[in-house]
This record gives C-alpha cells, sequence and structure tokens, in this order.
C-alpha cells in the first residue's frame, strides 16, 4: 500500500495581514519527514513508475513525496532537508510559468488574499462587474474542500475556482493585482529558474503539474487534452527527458474526473494524483491516486492518531 504526501510552501515565516498563505517550515518539514520514515518505508518516483502494481498490492507500508507548483522554496529550502535524510520526491510545475513568464492566477489570489480581508476582495471583483451569488449549499460545500479555511474563506476560495469562469477570472484577478504588485518581479522571486527544473530532471524528480493552474475537469476534452499534452512536451524538450507523472491542479473529483485519467494516460502519462486523501491499494486508478496534504499524516498540525 501506498501513502503519498504532498507539500506546496515551504518558508521560515507565514506571516501576513491576511491568512492566505499556508505551509510548513523547513524544520517542521525536517521533523515530520523524520515521522514518516521512521513509519513507511520511502520510495522514489522511479521506484514507483517500474513497480506500481508491486507497491500498490504490497502488505508494506510505503511513503512518496511530492510538491506541487514549482515554487523556488521548495528547491532552495526543502530539496536540502530531502537530501540530508536520503528521501527521493517529485516536484510538478505548470510550464505556463517558464513559457509565458506569468503566474498562475491562484498564486496572484493567494497575494491579494495575505494583504486583503476576502470581504475587500469579493467587493472588489464585483465592482468590476462580476456578481456571481453563491448557495447555502455551495458555502457548506467550499467548507468541505477548503477545510482549513474560515467559512468566508472558503466561500471566496469556492467562488473563484470552480464558479467563476476562467478566463473572466483572470482578467478580474489580473486588474486587482496590477494594482498591488509587479508580476515579472514576482515570477522570478516565486517560482524554480528554468536550471533548477533541469536539475530536478536529472534527478528524476520533475513532474508536470498541467500547463495553466486550473481545475481541468471542468474544461471541455480538448483543454483538458491541451493542459496535459502541452506541459508534457514543453518539459520535454526543456529537459531531454521523459515526464511520466502528472498532478491535476486543485485534484477535487471535479478537477480530476474519469475522463482526465483517461486523457492522462492517452497522452503518456504513466501516473496521475489527486488530492483525494486515502491510502492507495491495488483497487486505485494508476492515473488517479490519492494523496493526502501533509498536515494530515503524522506530524502534521491536522494530524489525529486514529
Amino acid at each position: 500500500m501506498l501513502t503519498i504526501s504532498n507539500y506546496h510552501y515551504i518558508r521560515e515565516n507565514f506571516s501576513t495581514p491576511y491568512p492566505s498563505i499556508f505551509g510548513v517550515t523547513p524544520s517542521g518539514f525536517k521533523q515530520q519527514l523524520k515521522l514518516l520514515k521512521n513509519n513507511y518505508e520511502c520510495i522514489a518516483p522511479s521506484e514507483l513508475l517500474n513497480h506500481t502494481n508491486e507497491i500498490l498490492n504490497s502488505k508494506d507500508n510505503y511513503f512518496f513525496i511530492t510538491f506541487d507548483d514549482g515554487l523556488k522554496e521548495q528547491f532552495e529550502l526543502a530539496l536540502p532537508v530531502l537530501d540530508e535524510l536520503s528521501i527521493p520526491a517529485v516536484f510538478f510545475v505548470n510550464s505556463r510559468n517558464y513559457e509565458e513568464k506569468r503566474m498562475s492566477t491562484v498564486h496572484k489570489i493567494h497575494l491579494l488574499r495575505s494583504c486583503i480581508a476576502p470581504s475587500n476582495l469579493v467587493e472588489q471583483i464585483n465592482n468590476l462587474g462580476s456578481s456571481i451569488a453563491l448557495s447555502e449549499r455551495d458555502v457548506n460545500y467550499a467548507q468541505s474542500v477548503y477545510i482549513y479555511d474560515d467559512k468566508e474563506s472558503a466561500a471566496l476560495k469556492y467562488l473563484l475556482n470552480f464558479k467563476m469562469d476562467f478566463k473572466i477570472q483572470e482578467e478580474l484577478i489580473a486588474t486587482i493585482f496590477n494594482q498591488y504588485f509587479k508580476e515579472d518581479k514576482i515570477v522570478e522571486e516565486l517560482y524554480m529558474n528554468k536550471n533548477q527544473i533541469v536539475e530536478l530532471s536529472k534527478m528524476n524528480y520533475l513532474g508536470s503539474h498541467t500547463h495553466n493552474h486550473f481545475p481541468i475537469g471542468l474544461l471541455n476534452t480538448n483543454e483538458i487534452q491541451f493542459e496535459l499534452d502541452h506541459s508534457k512536451v514543453f518539459f520535454e524538450n526543456l529537459t531531454e527527458r521523459k515526464i511520466e507523472m502528472v498532478a491535476y491542479p486543485y485534484g477535487s473529483p471535479e478537477a480530476s474526473t474519469e475522463e482526465v485519467g483517461n486523457i492522462a494516460e492517452n497522452v503518456g502519462y504513466k501516473l496521475g494524483f489527486t488530492t483525494t486523501r486515502g491510502v492507495n491499494t491495488n483497487q486505485n486508478n494508476h492515473l488517479l491516486l490519492n494523496r493526502f496534504d501533509c498536515n494530515d499524516l503524522p506530524g502534521g498540525k491536522n494530524y489525529i492518531k486514529a
């Protein structure tokens, strides 16, 4: 059986006027990895790719470390810890950040939410012409998806990520974002550079997080195909190595449907990763594997021992 832990931000300090960027410190990361290493047998990306059935069928407890979004802090702060503890991992990266030198809208939202109250941000969005309202059912569901956020923040995130057309969302968020930040500067500071991407590929640590950071299960078939194929080709051309793993942005059931898994397989991926919580066994679709948020596992702030 296989337990997968997923990480995003790795920083020494997460203090902002409004909580919106969450992650673990390098010391907290190291402590958790030690706990996991004591309870599980760690595996490398190449082992998982080459022995998937054997690992999922085994009664032994294996664990696998993943990172989403290709953040520079992952390379600079997390990778040294992994090397020190001899624990391999895979880093899932979006091609848009490199090909277009543009930020993923999700990270613009994180930065805006860190300096603007949720109600204020909703007001600014509505002032630009959007007036999408959430039902009580939507609000309740939002809390079940974003379990680490308060009700107001969860509703805002659900509105942006699942109820608003992506093109409209990008335009509105970009308009607000440019009032507070310079995108080219943030791109350089936030994401790994191409040399770091190539270095990860040499270690067999690189995977695709699609081209844009969209919940691709909500797209049409041609758009899903583009998101999965374009990023694969881009990183293969950049690194001259095969990309055989993909993690679906957001990873919820809406974002990582059976169709998404089928298209990913047809494009040439061997393994696909969602954010559905759970251990993986031989019952799991290889293109729709479960992943725990790191906070839900031993050493995480939300872990509750059964």
